[in-house]
C-alpha cells in the first residue's frame, strides 16, 4: 500500500473579510470568503475549492474508466454546480450535481450509450472525493449522452 502525501500552506493576515493565500502543488491563489456570504470574492474559497475537488476527481476517473474499457468519445465535458446551505449563521454544504456531457463517435449504437452511462456513474461512486463526503454531501449525477452524426 501507497501512502501519499500532499501539503498545503496557507497565509491569512487578517480577519474575516481579508485576503489569505493559499500555495498546494501547482495550485495557487488568493482566498476569501465568496461574496454570496458577505466577503470580499477575491480569488476562490471552500465552497468552490470542494466542487473543483470532486469535479477534478468526477471526470479523470470517469475518463480513465472509459480508456481501460476501451470507448472511444469525441468529447468528454462537466458542468458541475455545488448548493450551499446557509440557515441562523450555520452553513451546510448540502449537494453537488455533475453533468457530464459525452458525446460519442458517428457510429455508436446502444452498447456504447449504455457503457458510458454506466461508466458515469461507476465514476461517480468510485471517485476518492465521492467516496470522502459520503454521507455529508449529496452527489447527484445528470449525464448528457451524443451521438455524432
Amino acid at each position: 500500500m501507497a501512502l501519499h502525501h500532499f501539503h498545503l500552506r496557507a497565509d491569512w493576515p487578517g480577519l474575516r473579510n481579508d485576503v489569505g493565500k493559499l500555495e498546494c502543488g501547482g495550485l495557487k491563489t488568493e482566498i476569501s470568503i465568496p461574496p454570496e456570504m458577505d466577503g470580499p470574492g477575491v480569488g476562490t474559497n471552500p465552497d468552490e475549492m470542494l466542487l473543483g475537488a470532486a469535479a477534478t476527481c468526477f471526470i479523470i476517473t470517469l475518463a480513465a474508466m472509459m480508456e481501460r474499457s476501451k470507448l472511444v468519445k469525441e468529447d468528454l465535458t462537466l458542468s458541475s454546480e455545488g448548493l450551499v446551505e446557509s440557515e441562523g449563521g450555520v452553513i451546510t454544504y448540502k449537494k453537488i450535481i455533475h453533468r457530464p456531457h459525452i458525446t460519442l463517435p458517428a457510429g455508436a449504437g446502444d452498447k456504447e450509450i449504455k457503457l458510458a452511462k454506466k461508466l458515469a456513474e461507476k465514476a461517480e461512486s468510485s471517485c476518492m472525493i465521492t467516496r470522502a463526503i459520503k454521507g455529508n454531501v449529496e452527489v447527484e449525477l445528470e449525464t448528457s449522452i451524443f451521438v455524432n452524426e
